[in-house]
């Protein structure tokens, strides 16, 4: 269920507030994963939730910008 919020909270954004988000969650990327490299990092699976959030915006704008 926490998905399928997240994906119409998505989709009420319009495409520059998208954008900033995504900036935001590549930054979080890149924190994660420089806490993993130096063993600092409790919870790994966080990457790959991420990795999944940053694919779900980039569809959600290029969705946008085909319609």
């Amino acid at each position: 269920m926490k998905i399928r919020e997240y994906v119409k909270d998505l989709n009420t954004k319009s495409i520059d507030e998208l954008n900033v988000e995504l900036v935001a969650a590549k930054k979080e990327l890149f924190n994660l994963r420089f806490q993993n490299a130096t063993n600092q990092l409790d919870n790994t699976s966080r990457i790959k939730e991420v990795r999944k959030n940053i694919a779900r915006i980039q569809t959600v704008i290029s969705a946008k910008a085909n319609a």
